[in-house]
């Protein structure tokens, strides 16, 4: 099989903005994502394969679920293909259902910063490790809607905290989506050529 391209890794993040992704109570539509090409990426999870990566080598669809900093979850999608074992954090979204339960998980914030974060965005929805390779087109469950009938206008740059391949423009928004998160520089990577 041949290796993904960028091309390919960009596009399939792309397409999950404007999707609705389904979680414990909530569902959220995803309004920030960043691709990360696995084994072709050194900001990659993947790019040397552990135990905690080997869910992104199986098969697409599936949930990557990962604590940052030892206290937020953080929800990918993989992408594949297989060999490749790219994957798509999703960073934001917008509250569609489930709004109750959202601010409850997230008191006192404003509606829309509740998903606004990848950390934030898995405690409204309510993914934890329990969630770890869920399949993502079942019917029940954390579970990905349909691709939305038109595709929202999309912004890209560089992705947030990474400090290799910092300058990389594989996160995408929904131009002008008050639920997108700020860009962060890491303070680790190469200044910007």
């Amino acid at each position: 099989m041949a290796p993904a391209t960028p091309e390919d890794v960009a596009e399939r993040a792309r397409g999950l903005l404007g999707r609705v992704l389904h979680g414990h109570g909530v569902a959220v539509r995803i309004t920030e994502v960043e691709a990360y090409g696995g084994v072709d990426d050194p900001a990659s999870h993947a790019f040397t394969r552990t135990p905690r990566s080997d869910i992104m080598y199986g098969p697409p669809w599936r949930l990557y679920v990962y604590r940052s900093y030892g206290m937020h979850f953080c929800a990918n999608i993989v992408t594949g293909p297989t060999d490749r074992a790219a994957a798509v954090l999703v960073r934001a979204g917008e509250v569609v259902e489930g709004v109750e339960t959202a601010r409850a998980r997230r008191l006192g914030v404003k509606d829309p910063a509740l998903a606004r974060g990848p950390g934030n965005l898995a405690r409204t929805l309510g993914i934890t490790l329990d969630d770890l390779g869920t399949d993502l087109h079942a019917d029940e469950g954390v579970r990905l809607g349909p691709p939305p009938d038109g595709a929202p206008p999309i912004t890209a740059g560089p992705r947030v905290g990474v400090s290799k391949a910092a300058d990389v423009p594989w996160r995408f928004w929904v131009t002008g989506d008050p639920t997108v998160s700020a860009y962060r520089r890491s303070p680790r990577a190469p200044a910007q050529g």
